[in-house]
């Protein structure tokens, strides 16, 4: 016998959130900052360095370095931005062609997602309680706003906001993990697909540096579906079996089994759990009250595949120490799972959603627009200080285009929210709207108001410009120990060859160090001292320049 089903939705509430103002919001997303800023420092200026470095023979595909060191084991994330420079050589800035297969693959987790949710939401679990004189919401009806739903909810997410935009292999995971997730939730209704997709993605999430999460997906789901109640589900066990063993090879292959584990220490519990709190919002309190409304259905597919996916997102985030890029792979579960709350919300939760959401982003774009006009005008005074104080040396200029677009931007979510706080809306939907349209919006405006300074803050030009004032382009600079994303701007912006090996393997005529402030010993056997420089936002970092002595 079924258990009881939470969902009562009318025909009114399974309304289809309109598709150009889907599309709108999700290029409102997707494009802003693909253009006109540098790769910032750390994990994107290091995964573009490697995918420079391929795309100009500079290291081979097969066994990639920086600096000479051995890069890290995500080779098909780096092979794919490689192609799109070398295929953008020419005609397009190469950080732009990077960009440009990721934003692709953020756009494919998003439908993905919707797909995934779509097939969920039409199984008979899921669907909504039947009324006894009619008027319930059609099963492909409510599966469609359900599925609107999910798409809202992984936008709104907000630790997805700056990685989502990076040129990292956790993009092309994440993708594989959405395309899993399709696999799984396709399984009754399409099957060629569904076995060709959980086929293709285990070997790619393993081929773009996560094996062990691909290893512990696999296993998960066989225990879903060979438990399933549908026989065309567990027909997928073997198709499953292979996957994780294609999934095995393809990391054998690619040297990509590295052990990334990190003892839990209590100390870290509080740190971790912050960083759920804040970086899976507002997904993780609508998935419990998923997980609570539905409690007696979670071993139906429609809980028990996306929970699947979440928990091996959420338990490798532990195991790695609380490693944010962990945790992004549990972001389409806790989508989906989110999803399926939306039909048991009571209307006091939906509206303290609402309002939240309202006030909290009012007030983020209020502040972009007071910074910037800080930044241009001298006015408030106290905040033009603090912003050149925290940016010696930046000289601000008006970007015509990027303030049209922060203003029509910001009229729309002026718009949106005229929209939600007037005449009660029904649709399944609608309290995701303004979360996920406020943070387009602050994406937006931070991409267009804040471009540049923020690209001077995190670009890693300001501090090589000054070391091109000494060593000419071309040069072989020894710099043992130099950070991976520090070698990757050398050698993109600065056009040196770098030598990073520890201790050092060369004869470069220079050497270059970056030590604390007061630790700098200036004397070096060998070395004559050519100049001290550093990066103008860093005050606790000096980067020493040195030059071999002639004898």
């Amino acid at each position: 016998m079924n258990a009881p089903k939470p969902a009562l939705v009318t025909v009114r509430g399974a309304r289809r959130l309109p598709r150009w103002a889907l599309l709108l919001l999700c290029a409102a997303y997707l494009l802003p900052g693909l253009a006109e800023r540098d790769p910032w420092r750390g994990a994107e200026i290091t995964a573009f360095g490697q995918m420079v470095a391929l795309a100009d023979g500079r290291t081979p595909w097969w066994s990639p370095t920086l600096g000479g060191v051995p890069g890290d084991t995500a080779l098909l994330s780096h092979w794919l931005g490689a192609s799109f420079i070398s295929l953008g050589r020419g005609w397009l800035e190469p950080a732009l062609a990077s960009r440009l297969p990721f934003a692709l693959l953020l756009a494919l987790t998003l439908a993905l997602v919707w797909y995934t949710t779509f097939h969920l939401a039409r199984t008979e679990a899921a669907q909504p309680v039947a009324f006894a004189f009619g008027g319930e919401a059609s099963p492909v009806d409510y599966a469609r706003a359900i599925a609107d739903g999910s798409v809202l909810a992984l936008m709104a997410a907000l630790g997805l906001l700056l990685p989502g935009h990076e040129t990292t292999p956790e993009l092309v995971q994440m993708a594989a993990t959405g395309l899993w997730l399709y696999g799984l939730a396709a399984a009754p209704y399409r099957h060629t697909q569904s076995r060709a997709a959980v086929f293709f993605a285990l070997p790619l999430l393993a081929g773009a540096g996560a094996p062990s999460m691909a290893m512990a997906m696999g296993v998960a789901a066989i225990m879903v579906c060979g438990l399933s109640r549908m026989a065309q589900v567990r027909a997928l066990v073997p198709w499953l079996a292979a996957a994780c063993a294609a999934a095995a090879l393809m990391a054998m292959g690619l040297g990509a089994w590295k052990m990334r584990a990190t003892p839990l220490v209590a100390a870290e519990l509080p740190i971790i759990a912050r960083q759920w709190l804040w970086f899976m919002w507002p997904l993780w309190p609508m998935a419990l009250w998923t997980l609570w409304r539905w409690r007696r259905q979670l071993s139906y597919r429609h809980i028990s595949v996306p929970l699947s996916v979440a928990l091996v997102g959420l338990v490798a985030n532990l195991v790695m120490g609380g490693s944010d890029r962990a945790l992004l792979l549990a972001l389409p579960g806790l989508a989906t799972l989110a999803a399926f709350s939306l039909p048991t919300l009571r209307r006091s939760a939906s509206a303290a959603v609402d309002w939240f959401s309202m006030i909290f982003f009012t007030l983020v774009a209020l502040w972009f627009w007071l910074v910037f006009v800080a930044i241009h005008t001298g006015w408030p005074a106290w905040q033009a200080r603090n912003v050149f104080k925290l940016l010696p040396g930046y000289e601000p200029s008006l970007p015509i285009w990027g303030l049209l677009a922060a203003v029509a931007g910001s009229a729309a979510w002026v718009g949106v929210v005229r929209w939600r706080t007037g005449r009660h809306r029904e649709a399944l939907w609608k309290s995701l709207v303004l979360p996920a349209s406020g943070v387009a919006l602050c994406w937006l405006l931070a991409m267009t108001l804040w471009l540049q300074p923020l690209d001077y803050a995190r670009s890693a030009r300001p501090w090589v410009q000054p070391i091109a004032e000494h060593i000419p382009a071309q040069a072989c600079i020894e710099a043992p120990g130099l950070t991976p994303s520090s070698v990757a701007a050398l050698e993109y912006l600065g056009n040196w060859r770098v030598h990073a090996q520890t201790p050092p393997t060369s004869t470069c005529p220079f050497l270059l160090l970056v030590v604390r402030r007061g630790d700098a010993d200036q004397q070096l056997p060998g070395w004559q001292l050519l100049a001290q420089t550093g990066r103008p936002t860093d005050r606790d970092e000096l980067t020493l320049i040195y030059r071999r002595a002639t004898p």
